[in-house]
């Protein structure tokens, strides 16, 4: 079993905005050498999220408008916000886009289903926030995995 741990830094330009950055994800899986496993991908700051969906724009769009409609930024609406803070709403959007995401590891690739890529969420942003890529697994190939693993248990049965 090995492990491999990357941190990425973003920084946004807006308060909300959406990064694609399964690519960076990919070039980490590829350093680590891992071939078979879990890649656990998981935002550093409580006003960020990590997501998987659609790499396509109408769904940034659509998810603008959704949060702007249910969870407005609008500072005195929030109790958060009587301490000092302008937030509120960030932390509320953070819970509904969640703050990582898990995906298999099979052959030295990610193991998505069609259209799915993996996504950093700002809610609070200008300003650096971090991300955790941690890689657990095995650098042999599956099959040589799986052999191993039935030439030991073999001896229970």
């Amino acid at each position: 079993m090995q492990s491999y741990r990357k941190e990425l830094t973003f920084k946004t330009k807006t308060r909300e905005e959406f990064i694609n950055f399964t690519p960076q994800v990919e070039a980490a899986l590829r350093e680590s050498g891992i071939k078979e496993g879990l890649c656990l991908v998981n935002a550093m700051h409580i006003t960020a999220s990590v997501f998987i969906n659609d790499n396509e724009s109408g769904l940034y769009n659509d998810f603008a408008r959704w949060l702007e409609q249910y969870v407005p930024w609008d500072p005195p609406k929030y109790q958060h916000n009587q301490t000092g803070e302008d937030n509120g709403s960030a932390h509320i959007r953070r819970q509904l886009f969640g703050r990582e995401v898990v995906v298999a590891i099979t052959n030295g690739a990610l193991d998505f289903g069609p259209w799915e890529q993996i996504f950093y969420g700002e809610h609070d942003g200008k300003r650096s926030k971090r991300v955790l890529i941690k890689l657990i697994g095995s650098k042999e190939e599956h099959s040589k995995d799986f052999s191993i693993f039935t030439h030991h248990i073999s001896g229970f049965l």
